[in-house]
C-alpha cells in the first residue's frame, strides 16, 4: 500500500472536515466579543446550511450560494439581538431556543423539498465545479502535505482568510477595539460614546452570518444529500468549545479546528492508517467505531476541562461582560 498516499489523504481529510468547525467558532468569537453569549451556533449553521444549498443550486452559483448562507446566518443573529439586547431576554435560553428553532427550520424546508424536487448538487455545474479543489501552484507539490494542505475548495481558503481578518479586525482596528470595549464593560464604552446596541447588532449579525457560511460548507461537503440527519452533526456544539480552547482569538481557532479535525478525520482514515501502518497503527482497526463518532466530543470535554483549570491561572481571553445583558439606564 501507498503509505506516502495514505498520510497525504489523512492530512487531507483533516483538513476538509475541520473548516466548518473554523467558520463556527470564528463566528461565535465575533459575537462573544461584543459580549454576548449566543449558543445557538448549532441552529445557525443549519439555517445557513439548507438556505445556502437551496438558494446556490437555483441560481447555479456558488457565491450566491455562500451570500444566501451568510445572509440566513446573519437573520438569526438579527433574531437573537432583538431578543437580547433590545428585550433583555436571557442569553442562554435564547441561544438554547435558536438552536431548536434553526434545526426545526432545517428539517420542516429540507423534507418539505424533497418531497417536490430536491436540487441535487451534481446537476449544478456552477455549485459543484465551484466546489472543486484548487491547486496553489508550487505549494501542492510538496511531499504529502502539498496535497493535504494546498489543494482544497475555495471555501477551506475563505475560512483561514476569514480567521485572520477577524484577527487583524479586533487586535488592529478602531472599530475592533471598540467591540472589544463594549464586550468587557459596556456602561465604560457607552459612557465615551460607543453606540452599545449598535456595535453588538452589527457584529452578532456578522458573526451569525459567518455560522451560516459554515453550514453551507457542511452541505456541499456532503453533496447536498438529505436524509433524517443534520448536516451539522453536532459541530456548532463542538464550535462552542472551541471558542474556549482558542481563548476567544480567531488565529489560534485555525490550529484549533486542526486539533479537532485530527479526530474526526481518523473514522474515515483508520483502516487505511492500519493497513498502511501494520505495526504502529494496526491497533486503529480494533477500535469499535461507535468510539470513534464519540470520540470528537469526549475530546471537547477534555478541552474544557484543561482549558478551565488554565484560565484559572489567568491569562483568558474570555470578556468581562460576556452573557450579561445591559440596560443603559441601569450604569
Amino acid at each position: 500500500m501507498d503509505k506516502i498516499g495514505v498520510l497525504t489523504q489523512f492530512v487531507y481529510n483533516i483538513v476538509l472536515l475541520n473548516i466548518p468547525l473554523l467558520y463556527g467558532t470564528v463566528g461565535e468569537i465575533m459575537v462573544e466579543k461584543s459580549g454576548c453569549l449566543n449558543l445557538g451556533v448549532e441552529g445557525t449553521m443549519a439555517v445557513g446550511a439548507i438556505f445556502g444549498y437551496i438558494f446556490g443550486c437555483y441560481a447555479n452559483s456558488l457565491g450566491v450560494g455562500i451570500f444566501s448562507a451568510f445572509l440566513m446566518g446573519a437573520l438569526c443573529g438579527l433574531i437573537f439581538a432583538v431578543l437580547t439586547v433590545s428585550l433583555q431576554a436571557n442569553q442562554n435560553i435564547t441561544g438554547l431556543t435558536l438552536s431548536t428553532f434553526g434545526l426545526g427550520i432545517y428539517f420542516f424546508v429540507g423534507h418539505s423539498l424533497k418531497a417536490k424536487a430536491w436540487p441535487v448538487m451534481n446537476d449544478y455545474a456552477g455549485v459543484s465545479e465551484g466546489f472543486q479543489g484548487i491547486q496553489i501552484p508550487l505549494l501542492s507539490k510538496i511531499p504529502i502535505i502539498g496535497k493535504g494542505l494546498f489543494s482544497h475548495n475555495i471555501l477551506v481558503y475563505l475560512g483561514i482568510v476569514i480567521a485572520l481578518a477577524v484577527w487583524w479586525y479586533l487586535n488592529r482596528t478602531t472599530l475592533g477595539l471598540r467591540l472589544r470595549a463594549v464586550g468587557e464593560n459596556p456602561a465604560a464604552a457607552d459612557s465615551v460614546g460607543i453606540n452599545v446596541k449598535r456595535m453588538k447588532y452589527l457584529h452578532i449579525c456578522i458573526g451569525c452570518g459567518i455560522m451560516g457560511i459554515g453550514g453551507y460548507y457542511m452541505g456541499l461537503n456532503m453533496s447536498g444529500s438529505f436524509n433524517s440527519s443534520c448536516w451539522i452533526n453536532g459541530y456548532g456544539w463542538i464550535a462552542v468549545a472551541l471558542v474556549i480552547f482558542a481563548n476567544w482569538n480567531p488565529a489560534l481557532a485555525i490550529l484549533g479546528t486542526f486539533v479537532f479535525g485530527f479526530f474526526n478525520a481518523l473514522p474515515v482514515s483508520a483502516s487505511s492508517l492500519a493497513m498502511a501502518f501494520p505495526k504502529g497503527l494496526g491497533w486503529l482497526a480494533a477500535i469499535p467505531s461507535q468510539l470513534y463518532d464519540a470520540l470528537p466530543f469526549i475530546i471537547t470535554a477534555i478541552v474544557l476541562i484543561a482549558t478551565s483549570i488554565r484560565n484559572k491561572r489567568g491569562s483568558s481571553g474570555l470578556p468581562a461582560a460576556l452573557g450579561l445583558n445591559y440596560f443603559r439606564e441601569e450604569r
